[in-house]
């Protein structure tokens, strides 16, 4: 819902079962953090390549609605080549339309956060915000894509333009004088201001640019003309949505299927296609924004692993799964969408975290409502209304299982889920490695 269900893990056992042959990164950009832990127990954080390049020969394909930063990519890539994974880059494919963000977008984003002080948003601190906003209202002269990599004099030209536009922008609108005493700002100014940064990151893609390959987005449709399964991964997560997401504490991409939808379209797919959302067993949130089931005791007994307090995303919150969220989630993905486009089930992840809790809860209403009310599409007034009553709501919990093995107390939760949110349970894991997730569909 917030993200942080288990992607990772869930694209990466996918993979193993049905063979596929590439994974279609959809939506978001670098500030991904899909999970993957390995039997043997290495593990890897993916943030652009898909989740499924730990699997021998699965390509990754980067559509157009992705944000690539080719200077991230490449520390994702010297990562998984310490854990034997020398092929990554060569196995990938970016549309030629893909955004780039830029260290400058990531500057700027950075020193926003930083002024807000305490009413910051909650960021990732990464530059996709500021590289789709920018997109949105610039000219193609400050906005790069990913075909500007493959020309140097236009990229440089484009990357000093960028920082000389950051650069006044920032001081326009105070962000520096605001951050005047923070002393982690520093760097993030002194690459805006120093002009020989540019020839220093442009330096660090000459082995990149000599092994990605760029392609129009027509090589899609070859993709998904070949024989076998393709996995459309999501990044973060439904509720964070930029126009269903409780504003404004979201993100800038379209969480929903529907960039999903629209690449099938445009490509005149008629295969079958699968809609499975994923949860954990229990409520998450990484940053601000409002968290109706937060438990400070439960967050404090199940630590997560991966999801430490950042310094950007603030604190990892935890608590009892909330079916009214949940629900909410599900109707901003089948919104307007005929039966065959909506999600027909879940996956479950995270059950075996939950083991040393004697009670298992789910929130099934709000003190004031039983659901959230879908309003108009793109009105982020109404969005901003219902993050402050969101983080007015008090939940009304019911026991959804006492049982006194794992076994039964798994089989008790999952059948109130299902009632909860009207969808079937289809996938579940009780571990983090693809051995531990169980196919029930």
């Amino acid at each position: 819902m917030y993200g942080d269900a288990g992607k990772g893990l869930f694209v990466d056992a996918l993979a193993r079962r049905t063979g596929a042959h590439t994974v279609i990164r959809f939506n978001g950009g670098l500030q991904a953090a899909h999970h993957v832990t390995l039997p043997d127990g290495r593990v890897h954080r993916f943030e652009q390549f898909g989740s499924a390049t730990l699997v021998p020969g699965v390509e990754t394909f980067l559509s157009r609605f992705i944000a690539v930063s080719p200077w991230s990519l490449i520390e994702e890539n010297e990562r998984l080549q310490k854990l034997g994974i020398t092929d990554a880059l060569d196995r990938t494919r970016i549309s030629e339309n893909a955004l780039v963000v830029t260290p400058f977008h990531a500057a700027a984003n950075r020193l926003r956060e930083y002024a807000r002080g305490l009413g910051q948003h909650g960021s990732c601190g990464l530059g996709f915000g500021e590289t789709v906003k920018d997109s949105l209202e610039l000219d193609e002269p400050l906005v790069v894509r990913a075909r500007d990599l493959l020309d140097a004099t236009t990229l440089g030209r484009k990357l000093r333009d960028i920082q000389t536009h950051k650069y006044e922008q920032m001081k326009g609108e105070g962000i520096f004088r605001a951050c005047a005493s923070n002393r982690s700002a520093i760097h993030d100014i002194d690459d805006l201001f120093f002009y020989r940064v540019v020839e220093e990151y442009m330096a660090m893609l000459r082995l990149f640019l000599s092994r990605i390959r760029i392609v129009p987005d027509s090589t899609l449709g070859e993709i998904l003309s070949r024989p076998g399964h393709v996995i459309f991964e999501p990044a973060q997560g439904v509720l964070l949505d930029e126009w269903r997401g409780f504003h404004p504490y979201t993100t800038w991409s379209t969480c929903t299927l529907d960039n999903a939808w629209t690449l099938l379209d445009e490509h005149n797919y008629d295969g079958a296609v699968r809609r499975i959302g994923i949860v954990r067993a229990y409520a998450t949130r990484h940053g601000a924004g409002p968290f109706v089931t937060r438990d400070a005791g439960l967050t404090h007994r199940i630590p997560d692993t991966h999801n430490g307090h950042d310094g950007w995303q603030g604190a990892f919150r935890i608590g009892p799964f909330d079916a009214v969220a949940a629900r909410y989630a599900i109707d901003c993905v089948n919104a307007d969408k005929p039966e065959d486009r909506r999600l027909e089930g879940v996956a479950v992840t995270c059950l075996d975290r939950l083991a040393e809790e004697p009670e298992w809860r789910i929130c099934t209403r709000y003190e004031d409502t039983t659901n959230i009310p879908l309003g108009p599409f793109k009105d982020l007034e109404y969005q901003a209304r219902l993050a402050e009553q969101m983080s007015q709501a008090k939940p009304v919990y019911e026991i959804s299982t006492t049982a006194a093995t794992q076994e039964q107390r798994v089989a008790e939760h999952l059948s109130a889920i299902e009632q909860a949110t009207g969808l079937k349970v289809l996938y579940t894991s009780q571990g983090p490695t693809h051995e531990h997730m169980r196919f029930n569909a």
